[in-house]
């Protein structure tokens, strides 16, 4: 279960959780339903696909431990990170209906994953409906708060809610809300955010010199929460 001894601190909402983003308990009630079953459990190292666009819709797969990007990739090469996924997220939802997978799944760092076989669970497993129905909706809603502050948030504004979103994920998990380790590269950062790469390392570097943040390579340190906030208001 979740680290019973990580730090705690005083709990503040993130921007995009408020705005009807994910709901931890859809999650864990899920895990919770599969946990005594005998599903496939699969671990991964970094790097490794979980799955790609296009190969045949097998399973979902429960994120139980590590982190994971999903993608998706036009036919001359470019991509664009749709989301970054940690423990209680499924992947694949997105193809639920699909005979296809719609992206790519590749893990950030060593991870595991628990296969499910939706058909066979959807009419055998009491709840389990219910379960996915919510997961899936709980995705759609975070989707469309990102979309919200992509179109809305300038730079600035657009790193500092994925930092306090992410915050507010790690503490839920059982981690330092404060001091945070980014699992993805800035370049994934970037990509997900829709900046360029330049000026993700210069928003951070602004942050830092103004004492909201403490930045050493992927480690953050988050300084002033308050103030943080401050930026999303614009008043900082």
């Amino acid at each position: 279960m979740f680290d019973a001894t990580a730090s705690h601190t005083e709990s503040v909402p993130s921007p995009l959780l408020c705005a009807g983003g994910s709901q931890p308990a859809a999650s864990y009630r899920l895990e919770s339903l599969l946990s005594d079953l005998p599903l496939q459990r699969k671990r991964l190292r970094t790097r490794q696909y979980v799955f790609r666009a296009g190969q045949p819709r097998q399973f979902l797969y429960l994120v139980h431990a590590g982190f994971f990007k999903t993608c998706l990739s036009s036919e001359d090469g470019r991509e664009k990170i749709t989301g970054f996924r940690m423990r209680g997220d499924l992947l694949g939802i997105d193809s639920l209906d699909l005979a296809n997978y719609g992206c790519d799944a590749v893990a950030l760092d060593f991870g595991e994953v628990w296969e499910i076989p939706v058909a066979q669970l959807q009419d055998g497993l009491p709840g389990f409906q219910e379960c996915l129905t919510a997961a899936l909706a709980n995705e759609i809603r975070r989707d469309w708060s990102w979309m919200l502050a992509l179109a809305t948030l300038n730079a600035e504004q657009r790193v500092v809610t994925f930092l306090l979103d992410f915050a507010v994920q790690m503490e839920r998990l059982g981690f330092s809300a404060r001091c945070l380790l980014l699992r993805m590269s800035r370049a994934d950062l970037a990509n997900f955010l829709s900046l360029q790469l330049e000026t993700v390392a210069r928003v951070l570097s602004r942050l830092q010199g103004r004492g909201l943040i403490d930045v050493a390579r992927r480690e953050i340190r988050i300084e002033d929460r308050a103030g943080m906030l401050a930026v999303l208001s614009g008043l900082h």
